[in-house]
């Protein structure tokens, strides 16, 4: 990897052997389901949903050096404003109480506010690599106690593949992984907002639909389990953003009723969009079906882009290849252990 250490040029004479150094992808995530319950007292809504990662991915690059003071570094084209990939760095720092000068250098692919989970997904990245860096040994509970400090979707990055997500949808549950099975996502480019999509909802503190909507979430959850395939048991599954968001967002409505249209399965909101899913059988029908988009008008200014369901024992498998060269084994153990622990 080319070093980037203390420059925004991309040039240092690197002849100081402590700086460690790790390219990373840090993936996406779809929400297979999502039901939104009642709103709580604590003004958050009750969540059930399914959460899986997806190897869509941006890539992080970073140089660790041990140093008497802190300093980071964020080489982002996209200029992020509150970056949570600093942010993320300042909290591991600070838990291991060590000092270092760490740069980093992000490229995203991840669209931006679809509901993708980019962001969170770079911050657990962090959470997961810097303390294999550092040499110091960060519990899994203290990770996890700093990532829901960073935003609900980030524990479920520390883990990833397919988990049921309770409460704000930091409480998970790990299910059996699923096939790997290919998607398209199309992002149509545009920025939902969160809190807004929420209050179109309309959810209360006394929504009296939530015993019917935690039934129908579990028997899509059982229909996954059973069946070990997302496209199996799409027929099952909701996202209750979508009606709200669709009436705000016209655009949103056109481009999933065009899904549905062409009789592509699981077609489904992922978050609260503005980015949607579609499930496939084999590699094959998803070509041909992109080929199919890519030709036609409505999609015309989206980004349509190929995937695949990543379960939890080839994300982990990821993470242990990505971080071998600071691993003391490369083995089952989760997460990674630095060689360099002290």
């Amino acid at each position: 990897m080319t070093s980037f250490l203390g420059t925004t040029s991309g040039r240092l004479c690197t002849t100081n052997v402590t700086v460690r150094r790790a390219r990373l992808r840090s993936v996406a995530k779809i929400n297979l389901d999502l039901r939104v319950l009642h709103q709580r007292p604590d003004g958050f809504h009750e969540l059930r949903t399914v959460f899986q990662t997806i190897s869509l991915a941006d890539t992080i690059e970073i140089e660790y050096e041990p140093s008497r003071r802190t300093a980071l570094t964020l080489d982002d084209k996209l200029a992020i404003p509150d970056n949570l990939v600093l942010r993320a760095a300042h909290a591991a720092l600070d838990a291991m109480r060590a000092q270092a000068r760490v740069n980093f250098r992000l490229e995203k692919r991840i669209p931006m506010g679809s509901g993708l989970g980019g962001g969170s997904s770079n911050a657990a990245a962090v959470l997961l690599a810097v303390p294999v860096l550092a040499g110091h040994d960060l519990d899994f509970e203290t990770r996890i106690a700093l990532a829901f400090e960073l935003g609900s979707d980030v524990p479920f990055f520390l883990t990833g593949g397919t988990a049921v997500g309770v409460g704000r949808g930091t409480e998970l549950y790990e299910l059996s992984d699923v096939a790997r099975e290919p998607i398209l996502v199309v992002s149509p480019g545009l920025h939902v907002a969160t809190e807004t999509a929420y209050q179109a909802l309309g959810r209360s503190l006394t929504f009296t639909r939530s015993s019917s909507s935690i039934n129908n979430f579990q028997t899509f959850a059982r229909m996954l389990g059973e069946r070990h395939s997302a496209e199996a048991a799409s027929a099952f599954s909701a996202n209750d953003f979508e009606t709200a968001v669709f009436s705000q967002y016209p655009q949103l409505r056109k481009i999933h009723g065009r899904l549905r249209e062409l009789g592509l399965a699981g077609v489904r909101l992922t978050g609260s969009g503005s980015a949607m899913f579609a499930i496939f059988r084999c590699k094959t029908e998803r070509e041909s079906a992109r080929k199919v988009l890519e030709g036609d008008r409505v999609f015309r200014g989206c980004r349509i882009m190929p995937a695949e369901l990543l379960d939890r024992r080839s994300y982990q498998r990821l993470w242990r290849r990505q971080l071998q060269d600071h691993l003391a084994s490369v083995d089952t153990l989760w997460p990674p252990r630095s060689r360099y622990e002290r």
